[in-house]
């Protein structure tokens, strides 16, 4: 994914089929945090605590369906995302990149969660077929999240032919 163009906080990609499948799938796996892993506190009183829980729970659980029904539009709106040879274009706002490393961000840790959240080295657990799509997940989602980042903080990228 090469970002090809930025102008005044609109960013335009060129994918290749390959990499627009990837975050298809990618994309696919949202969300990965589990719902109760966002906890408030531990220290205020259990009633308060479970009434404010749920309104977290609840507000998480609005804004995911929100984030899967963005990650629709995003994918089926053809000013986001069309055929451009020899691939795909994927025009985003600055606010849109934020968004979208959002959304790669919760596969990401969810993923890093599904495979027993490892603290001291990031790869050590038992790598099989169970684990093996969270670590695809992870790491792809990784590098899709460094392309977005590179895009935001380089400078204007050298014009190429359209």
């Amino acid at each position: 994914m090469n970002l090809i163009k930025k102008e005044r906080g609109k960013f335009s990609f060129q994918l290749t089929k390959e990499e627009k499948q990837l975050l298809l799938a990618l994309l696919g796996h949202y969300p990965l945090v589990p719902a109760r892993h966002q906890s408030l506190s531990k220290s205020a009183p259990p009633s308060e605590n479970e009434t404010n829980q749920r309104l977290l729970d609840e507000a998480l659980a609005e804004q995911r369906r929100e984030n899967q029904q963005r990650i629709k539009t995003l994918l089926n709106d053809k000013r986001h995302f069309h055929r451009a040879d020899p691939g795909w274009r994927l025009a985003l706002s600055a606010s849109g990149i934020e968004w979208l490393l959002q959304v790669l961000n919760d596969i990401r840790v969810g993923s890093w969660i599904n495979l027993g959240s490892p603290k001291d080295h990031l790869w050590e657990f038992d790598l099989n077929e169970a684990s093996a799509p969270h670590a695809w997940a992870m790491e792809t989602a990784g590098w899709f999240q460094s392309a977005l980042l590179e895009a935001l903080q380089g400078d204007d990228p050298a014009p190429r032919p359209e």
